[in-house]
C-alpha cells in the first residue's frame, strides 16, 4: 500500500464508548463488544476504570492513555478505528478539542461515533441517592448524629409540604417535595443499618414493599380478576386482612394523625367492615366535628382536604382585608 492510496488517506473512525456506573461492569451491549473487538486500538485515560479488568479478561488490550484531540486524529490515520473508553465525566476536554479542530475546516476529521455501551434502567438514579446518603452519614457532623426519633418531625413536615404542592398544582414543587420525602426513606433506612440488634437496609425496605404489592395485587400478578376500582379495593382489603390478622378494625390506625383525618379513617374502617357503630354523644365541638367528619367520609369527601381548602380561602380573605396580595 503506497502513501497516496485511498486507504492511507482515509481519516478513520473514533468511537467514544460511554458506560454507566449504575450497571455492573462487564455488562456491555453487543454493539459495544463488536466495536471493541474490531478496533485497531482501545484507549482509556483512567487506569482504575471499572470496565478495564473485564475488557482485558475478554482478551481486549487497552492502552492507558489520554491523547489530545490531534493525537487521536493522528492515531486514526490510514482508516484505523480507535475506541476511547470514556471516563465518568464523558471526556469533555477531548470532545471539545475535536470540535475545535473540526471547526477550522483544515483537518480531515475521522468519523466520530458516540456509542452507549450500557444504559441506565428506570430507577437507576436511586443508586446514586443511596451512595450519596452513605457518604453523608459518615462524613457530615449533623447527619451522622441523627436518629429515627430525631428525624420523625421532618417526615411529618415533608409529607405536609408534598400535600401542599399537590394541592397547588405546582409541578416543579411536586418533584422537589417527592425528593424530600424519598430522602426521609433513604435516611431512615441508612440509620437502620447501624442497629446492633435488628438492622435492615434500603434493599430490605424495597424488598418488603415489592412483596406486599405483588401479594395485594393478585389480579395483576396472580390468577384473580378485577375490572373495577371497587374490586381492586376488595382484593386489597382481603389480602391485607389475611396478612395482619387483626383483632379490631381500628388496629393500625395511627392516633397521632390530624383529628379530622383520624375520624374519617375510623369511619372508613367501620363502613368497609359493615359494622353498625353509633357515634358517641357528648357535649362540645369535638363531637360535632366527629359527626361532620363521618358524614364527609360517607359522602366520599376528605374532610381534612376540604378544611384546608376552606382555610386557604379564609387566609386569602384575611390578606385581602389587610390590603396584601393573595
Amino acid at each position: 500500500m503506497n502513501a497516496t492510496s485511498p486507504e492511507a488517506a482515509a481519516p478513520g473512525r473514533i468511537v467514544l464508548l460511554t458506560t454507566s456506573h449504575r450497571v455492573a461492569p462487564g455488562l456491555l451491549s453487543w454493539p459495544a463488544w463488536q466495536a471493541l473487538r474490531s478496533a485497531d486500538r482501545v484507549l482509556c485515560a483512567d487506569g482504575a476504570h471499572p470496565q478495564l479488568p473485564y475488557l482485558r479478561e475478554a482478551g481486549i488490550p487497552v492502552d492507558e492513555a489520554a491523547p489530545t484531540a490531534q493525537e487521536l486524529i493522528d492515531a486514526c490515520a490510514g482508516g484505523r478505528t480507535v475506541v476511547v473508553v470514556a471516563t465518568g465525566e464523558g471526556e469533555p476536554a477531548l470532545t471539545d478539542g475535536l470540535a475545535r479542530l473540526a471547526g477550522t475546516g483544515r483537518v480531515a476529521m475521522p468519523e466520530l461515533e458516540l456509542l452507549p455501551a450500557s444504559y441506565d434502567l428506570p430507577g437507576a438514579r436511586l443508586l446514586d441517592l443511596v451512595q450519596v446518603m452513605d457518604r453523608i452519614r459518615v462524613e457530615c457532623p449533623w447527619s451522622s448524629r441523627q436518629t429515627h426519633k430525631g428525624l420523625a418531625k421532618y417526615g411529618i413536615e415533608e409529607a405536609y409540604e408534598l400535600v401542599e404542592a399537590i394541592e397547588d398544582g405546582d409541578r416543579d414543587e411536586l418533584r422537589e417535595e417527592l425528593g424530600d420525602v424519598l430522602l426521609q426513606v433513604v435516611f431512615h433506612s441508612r440509620i437502620a443499618e447501624e442497629d446492633p440488634e435488628a438492622p435492615f437496609s434500603i434493599d430490605d425496605v424495597a424488598g418488603g414493599i415489592v412483596t406486599k404489592l405483588i401479594h395485594r395485587h393478585p389480579h395483576v400478578f396472580g390468577d384473580e380478576t378485577a375490572t373495577t376500582p371497587e374490586e381492586v379495593k376488595e382484593h386489597w382489603l382481603r389480602t391485607k386482612a389475611e396478612e395482619k390478622r387483626r383483632e379490631s378494625v381500628t388496629e393500625g390506625i395511627p392516633l397521632g394523625q390530624p383529628g379530622l383525618a383520624l375520624a374519617a379513617k375510623l369511619a372508613s374502617r367501620v363502613r368497609t367492615a359493615g359494622l353498625d357503630v353509633p357515634l358517641p354523644t357528648g357535649d362540645g365541638i369535638g363531637y360535632e366535628l366527629l359527626a361532620m367528619a363521618v358524614r364527609a367520609e360517607a359522602a366520599g369527601v376528605d374532610p381534612e382536604a376540604a378544611l384546608r381548602v376552606a382555610a386557604r380561602a379564609y387566609r386569602d380573605a384575611v390578606r385581602a382585608a389587610e390590603g396584601a396580595p393573595s
